[in-house]
């Protein structure tokens, strides 16, 4: 009998590496199969395709449910490297009408960025490529195509109040989890303010796909698919023929109309000249039209209305009076001499020739420069404070009631301020307790340091024909499913001046425009036969040109329902250009017609850009 006993040893071994090669092979297996999930993401992606479902953007109209911006179908071509096999890269470039070149790059980018996931590879094509394509895309094994829709404009204007579209970058991937690479977002305007309302929310639909990767049905009959859910349509504030009437009067002419309805603070027109046309910053166009935009040294996308800061001119001449009212500095049968302007301690702010003396509303009506020199040094050198420093700073306060130095918290992106400065910017200029109200002087008349934009004097405009209070400018009036916009859009900000000091500042507006010929009245351009206009011109000078013509107004003079202020820069005279254009639109709202077409003529055929007449 043999002995075994040497090989007990050997057999445990033997049986020790089987059971361990089995280990490792359960626990690869487990690996494999359980914990590592790419295998299965492998093997899902063979089979099921996972399309997401773009929601339509939400409609805009405007306050007179037109329609404005709608959607068009369009297409984007995705592609699965790790799917991919060989093919004619020529034959694909000329069916989808993209070089080969791009091509090739799109498949190394969307390779670098995963080979299991899907990624754009051709954006937005246009509908009859589709058709073409999609009769031989069973060639193509690893792309597919997704649907989605691109803005159509249904009328070609208000630009920067709407806004454009465009694809996410990586940063707000990373600050929003919701978008994903190839998405799309508001990037301006409306577009950009109503993102969450417009841009709905995606859906999935999941495929069952063959080897040749064409879709043979839906994964587990749909059950876990999820659907898209529209964006909610939107109501603008703006009128789309005033707005449209406005960007035709300021054609080759650069500056802004912004216009508000006084009781509810909607923006019933809002012009940016030179502008342009929102089809060219959709789909594909962008990337042709956009650097041009930039470049275009008169800035189209440059926002004036909100953004450009000016000196207001001799429309400033109200706020001072009512400041003045209200702090009891001055009153309305106080009167002033002007000859031929203002002079004080070798001093000289120079006016036109006028009557004199004048009292308060004559001098708005014929806008004495003289006399508002008078008032504001009567603000400032006010013997109730102790010193200059805070009766500065009181005068400032009410600028600041009134929407000046601060945003005024429109509904758009990139609202600026404005210019306001603060005692420390004089201490910097003539060291402390060097400046005077004398030194200040040129505010008086709205030049200086002071800087506004055209919505916040629209805003001023308002404020006046609401006869002491505004609401905050919006260009949103109503969001489907929503019972009301945003409350703050309804809260009135009382600015802090009583009202019948307005009363007073309306009647010397008033007959800037209404006043008898002959009068002085410095605006009878801008009347308007059966509606009674209030008005200020101004002209702001220009260390950069020709000066600015500015205009601000309100229609009717007793139940305003029409706020407005024009900007022309380089058009001199407030009445010039800014009064005519600002009359005209008042007309156009309030009558839905012109009557005075000798003045719209005139206007239409101005060239201030080229520097000739229009035929």
């Amino acid at each position: 009998m043999k002995d075994t006993s040497q090989y007990a040893g050997r057999r445990y071994v033997v049986a020790g590496l089987v059971i361990l090669i089995a280990l490792i092979y359960i626990v690869r297996l487990l690996t494999i199969q359980v914990l590592d999930k790419s295998y299965r993401l492998s093997a899902s992606n063979n089979v099921l395709r996972h399309i997401t479902q773009y929601p339509a953007r939400g409609l805009i109209y405007d306050r007179n449910h037109t329609l404005i911006v709608s959607n068009e179908a369009a297409y984007d071509l995705m592609v699965i490297p790790s799917q991919v096999e060989s093919f004619d890269t020529a034959e694909f470039s000329a069916l989808l009408e993209v070089p080969e070149k791009d091509i090739r790059e799109g498949l190394r980018k969307a390779t670098v960025y995963s080979r299991l996931k899907a990624s754009i590879l051709v954006k937005q094509i246009p509908a009859v490529t589709y058709a073409r394509l999609s009769e031989k895309m069973y060639k193509y094994p690893g792309f597919y195509v997704q649907p989605r829709t691109l803005r159509y404009y249904n009328r070609h204007l208000a630009a920067h109040m709407l806004g454009y579209v465009g694809e996410v970058t990586e940063k707000t991937i990373q600050k929003d989890p919701y978008y994903k690479m190839g998405d799309y977002i508001g990037i301006s305007g409306i577009e950009r303010s109503y993102e969450k309302e417009l841009r709905g929310r995606k859906g999935v639909k999941i495929y069952l796909v063959d080897v040749h990767n064409r879709i043979k049905g839906s994964y587990r009959h749909g059950r876990y698919d999820t659907a898209a859910v529209v964006g909610a349509n939107l109501t603008a504030s703006f009128d789309a023929g005033l707005q449209a009437y406005g960007e035709y009067l300021m054609n080759n002419k650069v500056g802004s109309i912004v216009a508000l309805e006084p009781a509810t603070g909607e923006v019933l027109c809002m012009v940016s000249s030179p502008g342009y046309d929102p089809e060219l910053l959709v789909g594909r166009n962008r990337r042709t039209y956009f650097p041009a935009l930039v470049q275009d040294t008169l800035k189209p996308l440059f926002n004036r209305a909100i953004m450009a800061s000016y000196p207001p001119g001799s429309t400033f001449k109200v706020v001072n009076a009512l400041i003045g009212l209200q702090e009891k500095v001055l009153y309305p049968s106080y009167k002033y001499e002007c000859h031929a302007g203002y002079y004080a301690a070798g001093v000289h702010v120079g006016c036109h020739i006028h009557r004199s003396p004048l009292n308060l509303v004559e001098a708005i009506q014929i806008s004495c420069n003289a006399y508002f020199c008078n008032v504001f040094r009567n603000i400032l050198d006010d013997p109730k404070f102790p010193t200059i420093y805070q009766s500065f700073e009181n005068w400032k306060h009410h600028l600041e009631m009134f929407g000046f130095g601060h945003p005024l918290g429109i509904d758009l992106p990139n609202e600026l301020s404005g210019y306001l400065p603060d005692t420390s910017y004089y201490d910097r200029y003539y060291h402390k307790n060097g400046w005077s109200s004398l030194t200040l002087i040129s505010m008086a008349i709205g030049q200086g340091e002071l800087g506004f934009t055209p919505l916040q004097m629209a805003n001023l405009a308002a404020t006046v024909a609401n006869r002491g209070y505004y609401l905050t400018p919006h260009v949103v009036k109503e969001i489907e499913g929503r019972d009301s916009i945003n409350r703050r859009f309804r809260e009135e900000h009382l600015v802090g001046i009583d009202r019948k000091y307005f009363d007073i500042a309306v009647e010397g507006m008033d007959r800037v425009v209404n006043g008898e010929p002959g009068s002085g009245s410095t605006a009878r351009i801008a009347h308007i036969p059966d509606i009674r206009v209030c008005g200020k011109t101004g002209t702001a000078q220009n260390p950069h040109g020709k000066d600015h013509s500015i205009f601000m107004a309100f229609a009717p003079k007793d139940t305003p329902r029409i706020a407005i202020s024009v900007y022309v820069e380089n058009g001199g005279f407030g009445a010039t250009y800014a009064a005519p254009i600002a009359s005209l639109m008042i007309e156009k709202y309030l009558k839905g017609k012109i009557t005075r077409t000798w003045l719209e003529d005139y206007i239409r055929k101005t060239d201030l850009i080229h520097g000739e007449k229009q035929k």
